[in-house]
C-alpha cells in the first residue's frame, strides 16, 4: 500500500479544522460516492453522511486509518489512477518553491508574516496554513497539466499557493475553481491589478486573496528566518 499517501490523506484529515470536509474533498478526488465508500467500509451511508456534515463528531485515528485505507484499496482495485497522480517525482520547473511548516500557521499570522492584504471583502474563518506553495504562473499555463495540478499541493491542501508572474489573477483562480482540491489561502505576488472575476472567484471558494508586494525570494528568506533558533 502506498505508505507516503496514505500517511498524507490521514494526516490532512486530523490536522484539518473541518475533518468532514477534508474526507468529502479526497473521496470525490478518488472519484467515490458516499454509498461506494460505505460499503467498502460496510457501514450505513449515514455514517459517511454524518462525517462529512459535521453531524457525528471528529473521527478518531481507527475511523480514519479505515477510511483512508479504503480509498487506498479501491484505488489499487480500479488500476491505481488517484495513487498514480500523487507518485513522487521530480520538481516541475514551474514550482519555484515548496515548504511545509511543522505546525499550522493562523493564515492572518501568515499574510502579516509576508505583508500582504487580503483582497476577499468577506469575513472569512481563521483557517491553519501548514505550508505554501510557489508557482510561476506563466509557466504554469504554458505547461502545467491536470496531473501535474495535484503537484503543488505539496503534503496538504490546507496551504497557501503562492503566485508569481500575476497579470491580473483570472487564470489561476479559474484553475482553482475548476479542481476539486482547494488550497487554504491564494497569493498574489505583485499583481498588476486584480480582475474582479478572481475577487468574486474567492468569495465563492471561501478563501482569502491576498496581495502583496514581496518577491519570492522575500517569502523564502522570511519562512527561513522564522525557523532559525
Amino acid at each position: 500500500m502506498p505508505t507516503e499517501l496514505r500517511e498524507r490523506i490521514a494526516g490532512e484529515i486530523a490536522l484539518s479544522d473541518d475533518p468532514g470536509r477534508t474526507i468529502r474533498k479526497w473521496r470525490e478526488e478518488f472519484s467515490l460516492s458516499q454509498q461506494q465508500l460505505a460499503a467498502y467500509m460496510d457501514v450505513s451511508n449515514s455514517v459517511i453522511s454524518d462525517y462529512e456534515s459535521g453531524r457525528r463528531k471528529s473521527p478518531g485515528v481507527g475511523v480514519i486509518r479505515k477510511i483512508v485505507d479504503s480509498f487506498i484499496s479501491m484505488d489499487i482495485a480500479n488500476g491505481s489512477p488517484v495513487i498514480s497522480k500523487y507518485s513522487p517525482a521530480e520538481k516541475d520547473d514551474f514550482i519555484i518553491a515548496m515548504k511545509e511548516f511543522p505546525y499550522g500557521m493562523d493564515s492572518k499570522e501568515f499574510i502579516k508574516q509576508i505583508s500582504g492584504k487580503d483582497v476577499n471583502p468577506d469575513d472569512l474563518p481563521n483557517r491553519k496554513i501548514y505550508g505554501y506553495t510557489i508557482v510561476d504562473s506563466l509557466k504554469a499555463i504554458l505547461s502545467m497539466n491536470s496531473a501535474d495540478y495535484l503537484k503543488i499541493y505539496g503534503w496538504s491542501t490546507e496551504r497557501a499557493l503562492i503566485f508569481t508572474n500575476v497579470h491580473y489573477g483570472r487564470s489561476p483562480m479559474v484553475a482553482i475553481r475548476a479542481h476539486p482540491l482547494t488550497p487554504a489561502m491564494v497569493v498574489y505576488l505583485k499583481p498588476e491589478k486584480i480582475d474582479p472575476l478572481a475577487i468574486k472567484l474567492s468569495k465563492l471558494e471561501g478563501i482569502p486573496l491576498v496581495v502583496t508586494d514581496s518577491s519570492a525570494k522575500d517569502i523564502i528568506n522570511r519562512f527561513e528566518e522564522k525557523e532559525d533558533p
